[in-house]
């Protein structure tokens, strides 16, 4: 067995002995201790930077950075693993931690995950040499102690209210859409999602969100771009363009036939990116919420949604002032809630952001049409919108996922919501709630196979288990230590640490079908 692949070693060896006098002075001319070791530094060579890009500059830096020396074919393994693991097929010893589709939890403290030719995870295995080494067709690197996850799964979060995160805290829902809200997205056009869209999938990708169900703004050709951008990008995307047409902020359209229009331009994306790579990229119809969409729209929304079998997103029941603002406009509603049921929307593929306060008819509702509930702890926290009470939800067996919500989440990070959520239900047990809270290896399965779930996809990813799609991450938990030399052992504990100290440099890759993320 090698510790690194072969193939890749020789490649990039070929060219770093002749590169090494000229290579290593070229990197160190700018380090203070350059000379040091008894080297002699030339001047940068422009032809560095030729010879850099055709063998990789990523690798060679790495592995100047690393242990090699003039002559050696070894070098360090975790920078080999930064710098070389793109696509599969590939093998990694590492530790494991994931949630089973049984409900238990999976952790190999010394562990081989095997990702196949096609992308899939071909096994899940505890490490043992005699069986994983010699003539293993794929050769193995060995990137412990890093720790293999799940990718994250971010069941609602707005692309175009992304460069406002952070912004408006303690505003009540409605003033904050006027405010910080409405303005950006009117501005979020084709040419701005174009320029902007790279950055903020690669922003998902670096926090650990691997799939991303997005809302966009009301503009069609802005959501083409979204699309073509994570088609580019690689990561799991659901995407649907935002539907208005009670106070929109399109100033041009003619106001009676906007509902046509809207319902229009929705269908033409539905045929265009549905399904698109085989399923990697889905349609969500998107009516924003209730206060902004006729009766008609909702209805004609679900029926299109049902029609072409692409989900449905809205927002349900998140803040005081929106609920009343909603029994004004549908007085014949029994409550929020059956303002959707009366659309016709309720079912599986229909995904409810926020869902704070629910009553008890609506939550047997919920439960009994399989509709999907968002939970998105920091942007209610955010917002002062109010706490949901998790642990009641999920003893009455509803289906619940994590959102970031930004921006009224401030961080796309899931890590981040999960230590938010952490605090919300602790919270909800001073105030003297009872029923079992989340541990922190409940909430590693409701960031990746419960949300994998919401979304039908249980069966494809959300878990690290053999047959099931390599959309993985790599972590480096010494980040989140808060003394050097200090690691914890216990899956419990070390997913406690990922939550409770996350760092914003602990996610060394994000894959999706075995390939490697962009998150730069």
């Amino acid at each position: 067995m090698v510790a690194i692949g072969r193939s890749a070693v020789d490649e990039v060896s070929r060219t770093v002995d002749d590169l090494w006098t000229v290579g290593l002075g070229a990197l160190r001319s700018s380090d203070p201790k350059a000379g040091q070791d008894g080297l002699d530094v030339p001047p940068r060579d422009p032809e560095i930077e030729r010879r850099f890009q055709s063998t990789g500059r990523t690798a060679l830096q790495a592995l100047i950075g690393g242990t090699w020396q003039p002559g050696s074919r070894t070098c360090d393994d975790r920078a080999m693993a930064d710098a070389l693991l793109d696509r599969p097929p590939f093998a990694l010893r590492a530790r494991i931690l994931t949630p089973l589709a049984d409900g238990g939890t999976r952790f190999e403290p010394d562990g081989l995950l095997t990702v196949g030719p096609d992308g899939t995870i071909a096994a899940v295995e505890s490490w043992d040499p005699a069986v994983a080494g010699g003539a293993a067709e794929i050769d193995v690197l060995d990137i412990r102690p890093d720790v293999i996850l799940p990718g994250l799964v971010d069941l609602h979060l707005h692309l175009p209210q992304v460069p406002n995160a952070g912004l408006g805290a303690g505003m009540d829902l409605l003033a904050w859409l006027q405010r910080y809200i409405f303005p950006l997205e009117e501005a979020f056009d084709a040419e701005t999602a174009r320029r902007e869209m790279p950055a903020i999938l690669a922003a998902l990708a670096a926090v650990g969100t691997t799939t991303v169900v997005g809302y966009g703004a009301i503009w069609q050709p802005s959501l083409d771009a979204a699309f073509e951008a994570a088609e580019e990008h690689g990561i799991r995307a659901i995407f649907g363009k935002v539907m208005m047409d009670r106070g929109t902020y399109d100033r041009s359209i003619d106001p009676a036939t906007i509902l046509e229009v809207s319902l229009r331009q929705t269908a033409e994306l539905v045929e265009r990116w549905h399904g698109r790579d085989h399923g990697r990229l889905q349609y969500a119809v998107t009516p924003r919420f209730a206060v902004s969409c006729s009766a008609d729209m909702l209805r004609e929304s679900a029926s299109l949604a049902r029609a072409t079998g692409a989900y449905w997103q809205t927002h349900l029941s998140e803040d005081a002032r929106e609920l009343m603002t909603v029994t004004e406009l549908f007085p014949g509603a029994r409550d929020y809630l059956d303002v959707y049921d009366q659309a016709g929307a309720l079912g599986p593929r229909t995904i409810l952001a926020h869902g704070i306060h629910l009553s008890d008819r609506e939550i047997a509702r919920i439960v009994g049409t399989g509709s999907r509930i968002v939970h998105c702890p920091e942007s209610n926290q955010f917002l002062a919108s109010g706490r949901m009470r998790l642990a009641r939800y999920l003893d009455r067996g509803m289906v619940v996922g994590l959102g970031s919500d930004v921006a009224a989440g401030p961080d796309p990070s899931l890590f981040r919501v999960m230590r938010a959520g952490t605090y919300s239900q602790n919270a909800e047990r001073a105030a003297g709630d009872r029923l079992p809270v989340l541990d922190p290896l409940g909430w590693l399965r409701l960031g990746t196979y419960e949300g994998a779930r919401a979304l039908g996809l249980e069966k494809t990813i959300g878990s690290l288990e053999p047959g099931k799609e390599a959309d993985l991450l790599v972590v480096d938990p010494v980040r989140t230590s808060p003394l050097p030399n200090l690691e914890v052992d216990e899956p419990a504990d070390l997913m406690s640490r990922l939550i409770f100290r996350t760092h914003p440099e602990m996610i060394r890759a994000a894959y999706v079908r075995g390939r490697r993320l962009p998150t730069a």
